[in-house]
């Protein structure tokens, strides 16, 4: 008898190992510190890119460049078993051909209090479609949502408001003599927005049919409203000696009543909950959407990645409040320092990356060098004064990048030749002490 049970525990157990070994997902079993017990071959292959080394031993390790907080996620999870989180997005860096992030979904399962799971799956089309989704979404709800609350307004080829609608003066207050010859910029608030992104919306819109954003717009006395600004390409016009024109429709609404349901949506999906800033997600369409403007208009491009100095000895003198005490008042510095239209983004546990249009190298540097002096001047304040350095690597965007995946690993290789220096330092790509 205990012959056949033998058998009959081999056989169970082949078919648990050809099931991993088949399964459509990545598996993976691993100890309550992230210790990796188990994992089938697929889990290998989405999990690899993440460890240059291939010292795939710890999997909280592994997914802390995109994941920060997965492991006190786990152990701040009381119950004995259960579901930790469900399809959780991680957006990896971009392919080798620049093409985007490529984006995994995360489940994480509480088997018992020595033991949990990780279901695994790439997503990256999935993700591609859901944004163009979103998109045509908020385009057929600018169209056909409260018709009667926007304001409509025909641009030129260069952007330029150059007809008047009633619609104007009801939703902004301003006249036609003070919008006539205006560039569309006026409806929005100073810093906003700068005449290089002006531009690019409307080849946006030459491109893809239209362009929806959606923020702050600015009244004629100053006071501001939560609005939609739709740019639609309208059939060419002939101008003068006969040539024809470009010519644009805008359509302002006022959402000021739906923006708490869109900003919380919006902060949900983009937002990382310690920093308040960009996360991951964020940062990657943002860059892509850049990448895609500068091959139109060949404008600079500038990357700065951030890393807190001696991070972990932050956290191991003064406690996980003092780190985060320390993190949140680099966001907030950062923010102070750069234009509304930058993207500063949390991309890591202590690793911030800083995407600068219409930037170049000089300038990218000079805006590193203000970051860092003013990070070293001002300690973060958590209970006690908590002194901290940043260190700073820079890299700009030019014709033998490939894509947002190159540009980063330029500005990294520059971050760590700014430690190797000492830390506290700024340092440029290409420099000499990078590889």
């Amino acid at each position: 008898m205990s012959d056949l049970t033998a058998v009959a525990d081999a056989q169970e157990y082949e078919a648990l190992l050809q099931f991993l070994y088949m399964a459509p997902v990545g598996l993976v079993q691993l100890a309550a510190d992230g210790t990796i017990l188990m994992l089938n071959p697929l889990s290998a292959q989405l999990l690899l890119p993440l460890c240059p080394d291939g010292a795939l031993t710890n999997l909280f390790e592994a997914l802390a460049p995109v994941a920060p907080d997965l492991r006190l996620l786990c152990q701040e999870f009381a119950a004995p078993h259960g579901q930790i989180c469900d399809a959780t997005r991680l957006y990896l860096r971009a392919d080798a051909a620049g093409s985007g992030p490529q984006v995994l979904s995360l489940s994480m399962l509480k088997l018992d209090p020595a033991r949990l799971m990780a279901v695994l799956s790439d997503i990256t089309q999935q993700d591609l479609r859901e944004r163009q989704l979103r998109k045509t979404d908020a385009w057929l709800n600018a169209i056909m949502t409260n018709i009667t609350d926007y304001a409509l307004v025909g641009l030129d080829s260069r952007g330029g408001i150059d007809t008047w609608n009633d619609s104007i003066g009801r939703v902004t207050g301003f006249s036609a003599a003070a919008v006539k010859g205006q560039p569309y910029a006026l409806f929005y608030p100073d810093g906003a927005t700068t005449p290089a992104q002006q531009l690019e919306r409307l080849r946006d819109a030459d491109q893809n049919g239209w362009t929806l954003d959606e923020g702050w717009r600015r009244r004629a006395d100053g006071s501001q409203f939560w609005g939609s600004s739709l740019i639609s390409p309208l059939p060419g016009r002939i101008g003068e000696g006969g040539v024809e024109e470009a010519a644009y429709c805008m359509i302002i609404r006022d959402i000021s009543d739906k923006r708490d349901i869109s900003e919380n949506l919006r902060q949900a999906t983009y937002c990382d909950h310690l920093t308040g800033l960009a996360n991951r997600r964020a940062f990657f369409e943002a860059a892509e959407l850049e990448l895609a403007r500068r091959q139109q208009s060949r404008r600079p491009l500038a990357l700065l990645m951030v890393d807190a100095d001696h991070f972990k000895r932050i956290n191991d003198a003064h406690g996980h409040p003092a780190g985060d005490a320390v993190l949140r008042q680099l966001a907030a510095t950062m923010l102070r320092i750069c234009r509304e239209v930058d993207v500063v983004a949390r991309i890591g546990g202590e690793e911030f990356a800083l995407l600068l249009p219409g930037v170049d190298h000089v300038a990218a540097l000079a805006v590193a060098e203000r970051l860092r002096a003013e990070v070293a001047q001002a300690p973060a304040l958590e209970q006690q004064a908590i002194p901290y350095t940043v260190s700073i690597g820079v890299a700009a965007m030019d014709d033998s990048v490939a894509g947002i995946d190159a540009l980063i690993k330029q500005a990294d290789q520059a971050l760590y030749a700014a430690k190797r220096r000492g830390r506290n330092q700024v340092a440029g790509w290409p420099d000499t002490e990078t590889p």
